[in-house]
């Protein structure tokens, strides 16, 4: 007798035990468990197959790039709907649920090992309804199940795999399974026939375990505002403790291997020296984030950033290139210019807008989701390797660099055979990493070159293998437009105006909020769509889709004082606090709750890759309560703080955007109010004088009389008040709307700001 489908049962039901006996309290540390999984011994080499039977399933009809890649695939997939969940309660069978994104590696992997498999997919299709989610489109639908995974096995990532019953109550879940087991591993396709045969012969334990795992998870969801969290300097002392005992100090970055930007980290950083004066929060961020433009993480020659490095110094990164780094991480290196005027954090600020508006920006003006780490091989296309596209061997330089490729070659790490020493499968054999390894007064030294000469040579050495690459073959590119991403590259791109004085950055970043205004906002009932593609509008708005761009467009109206973008901001945010607030403990809901098949509401608290919607709509309360007079704001902003109140006052550092709304509060905001029209050249010299400084806790304030004057000035009566001086543009410096004397000089103003 077969003993195993009873073990798969007994082994579902003691993982539930052990979660519920720690309270659910497990999560996955800073960064995807996918890059964890990326060092593995057991890693495949393959990429996401090519060669798929003609006949489509039902994925053929959908948008998503991710479900696309499964639309030729044997296993008869279905989306997340009720045609799927229908033929699971007629037919009784449990649910195989899969989700992942595009440019995910594993999820190519088990595509091509399993999805591909016409022996795997008849055993899914027999015994399974099985449904494929892309997790950017979704993310209600994986923050519930990833939530089950993590507390079940301990950590999570991406191919996740959850078998759930009719019901879509989760009973086994894990990341990505092998076709065959192997090496402590459980095969996907041994596993499926055994949970086919528990399901057969043990259905009511199983429904019974997933009904009360579901009832925890809820439970654990239910934050209720902490009267006893004091928002003070302690609360942030302990924050910024933990970054020191972390640090990297030889390599930057915080932790050892595999390593991620986490922008959140240099936001509250740079907050905290800015409020404090602690050196050290700013030491540990320029040298992070000159390791990282220094290392292959970064494209030295098209700009942007690698998802994360593989090793702690920043070197062999995992090559997919996704949005929401190319925007925080430009708003990082924006900041940090501010702060020490060092030309190379504005040149890799530039480098990544360049990329964006290169590459990833659309016809229509929104921008694209994601580049692939995979690419197809230059000779045989048919194939995929992971970063095939960006590098390069030592014989390749020397052809199209000449003369120049020794210069070239030292300067950027280049070795005759591959500068990869740790490649356990021979992935990048042969091949090189562009890497900075020394400075160009070292490779001037070196060669015997004054330093103007190295700087020339290395620049057109890199349009050199630029435009050659160029004619390679790209990485897959997602090109669905996610309004949260969108908001969040709109940021950059304002910032990148302020900082760095580029009307190129302004106008792609007003396209964007004009493209998103008239294709993903409904203005009558004044909500947003998630994702558009192709035409093809889908999804309503979730909190971040709101949180983030609301902060977009305060942070364009703060670059081109254009009323219209605050205006709309604080329609959406009455608008999201309706439909995402919760009047009984505070804080903001992921989801409407509008869609039953979302099981649980959650409150995310974790501010990882991305911050999180309630870090980002904290602050964005605190900011237009400064700009509008609202006073119910920023108690909202207050209660939403103490609603994650435990998870603040045991470890505050998972939550660093957070804290970066904390230094806000605690601290006396600047408004900076300025009388004078929008286009004239003194108010635009005015606005070039307050953003060459980084000033983080401020709210800027245009009075002219227009629509936004009127309605703001309901509340702040001050802004009754504001005249010109000699017919010029004035700007009031004030605290607590207390002013000092107006100026309309950039020079006297410069000096009220650094008081």
């Amino acid at each position: 007798m077969n003993s195993r489908p009873r073990y798969v049962v007994l082994l579902s039901l003691v993982l539930i035990a052990i979660a519920m006996s720690v309270g659910l309290g497990v999560r996955h540390s800073s960064g995807s468990q996918e890059a964890k999984r990326s060092s593995d011994p057991d890693r495949p080499v393959t990429g996401s197959s090519q060669n798929h039977p003609p006949k489509p399933n039902r994925l053929i009809n959908e948008k998503s790039p991710y479900l696309l890649q499964h639309a030729f695939n044997p296993v008869n997939w279905y989306p997340w709907g009720e045609e799927a969940f229908g033929k699971a309660s007629r037919e009784n069978k449990p649910i195989f649920l899969s989700i992942g994104y595009s440019t995910c590696h594993w999820c190519h992997v088990m595509e091509h090992e399993s999805f591909s498999n016409p022996q795997i997919a008849s055993v899914m299709n027999q015994y399974f309804v099985s449904i494929k989610v892309d997790r950017e489109e979704r993310p209600d639908i994986d923050q519930v199940y990833m939530k089950f995974v993590q507390t079940t096995t301990g950590s999570g990532g991406w191919p996740m795999s959850v078998f759930l019953t009719p019901e879509l109550k989760p009973f086994y879940g894990g990341t990505y399974f092998p076709p065959e087991g192997g090496r402590g591993r459980p095969g996907f396709r041994p596993l499926l026939l055994e949970i086919a045969k528990a399901w057969d012969s043990d259905r009511r334990n199983i429904v019974a375990a997933a009904n009360k795992i579901i009832d925890r998870l809820r439970e654990s969801g239910d934050l209720s505002a902490n009267g006893d969290l004091k928002l003070e300097n302690d609360l942030l002392t302990r924050t910024y403790d933990w970054y020191e005992t972390t640090y990297d100090s030889a390599r930057g970055g915080f932790g050892s291997a595999p390593k991620f930007p986490r922008p959140v980290n240099f936001n509250f950083l740079l907050r905290h020296y800015s409020r404090t004066g602690q050196r050290k929060a700013l030491e540990m961020t320029t040298h992070t984030l000159r390791s990282m433009a220094g290392g292959g993480v970064y494209d030295h020659l098209g700009g942007g950033f690698h998802r994360y490095s593989t090793d702690r110094n920043w070197f062999l990164p995992h090559f997919e290139k996704m949005l929401y780094d190319q925007a925080q991480l430009a708003i990082s290196y924006l900041e940090v210019y501010q702060i020490t005027r060092e030309t190379l954090f504005a040149e890799v600020a530039r480098g990544i807008l360049h990329y964006v508006l290169r590459d990833m920006t659309g016809t229509e003006g929104g921008f694209y989701s994601a580049e692939d780490a995979d690419s197809p091989l230059e000779h045989h296309p048919e194939e995929q390797a992971e970063g095939a596209f960006y590098v390069w061997t030592h014989q390749e330089m020397g052809k199209l660099l000449e003369a120049d490729s020794a210069i070239f070659s030292h300067h950027y790490g280049i070795k005759a055979d591959g500068n990869v020493e740790r490649d356990a499968f021979g992935e990048f054999k042969g091949k090189n990493i562009l890497h900075i390894s020394g400075t160009p007064a070292q490779t001037a030294k070196r060669f015997e070159r004054s330093v103007s000469e190295i700087e020339d040579i290395l620049a057109l050495s890199r349009e050199k293998l630029f435009q050659v690459r160029v004619e390679r073959p790209r990485p897959g590119l997602d090109d669905k437009i996610l309004t949260a991403w969108n908001g969040l590259m709109i940021s950059a791109l304002a910032r990148g105006y302020q900082v760095l004085q580029k009307e190129q950055y302004l106008h792609a970043a007003e396209a964007a909020a004009r493209f998103i205004s008239t294709t993903l906002y409904d203005p009558d009932n004044r909500r947003l769509k998630r994702r558009y593609r192709n035409r093809d509008i889908a999804v309503d708005g979730m909190m971040s889709d709101y949180a983030f761009l609301i902060q977009g467009l305060l942070d364009l109206y703060e670059a081109s004082l254009e009323g219209r973008w605050l205006l709309w901001a604080m329609d959406l945010t009455e608008t999201q606090n309706h439909l995402f607030w919760d009047q009984t403990n505070g804080g903001f809901y992921s989801t409407t709750g509008e869609d039953p098949s979302i099981l649980i509401r959650m409150k995310e608290d974790y501010d990882g890759a991305k911050p999180s919607p309630s870090s980002v709509a904290v602050l964005n309360l605190l900011r237009l309560s400064q700009m509008t007079g609202n006073k119910q704001w920023r108690e909202m902003a207050e209660r939403s703080i103490r609603a994650f109140g435990k998870r603040l006052k045991t470890a505050p550092y998972t939550m660093p955007q957070m804290m970066a709304a904390v230094h806000f509060l605690v601290d006396k905001p600047k408004q900076i109010l300025i009388a004078g029209q929008r286009d004239s050249s003194d108010t635009r010299e005015i606005l070039r004088t307050i953003h060459r400084r980084f000033i983080p806790n401020k709210i800027i304030v245009l009075a002219d009389d227009g629509e936004v004057h009127k309605r703001l000035a309901t509340e702040l009566t001050v802004l009754k008040h504001l005249d010109q001086i000699d017919g010029k543009a004035t700007a009031y410096v004030c605290e607590n709307y207390i002013c000092q004397m107006p100026t309309n000089q950039p020079a006297v103003l410069d000096r009220l700001l650094e008081q």
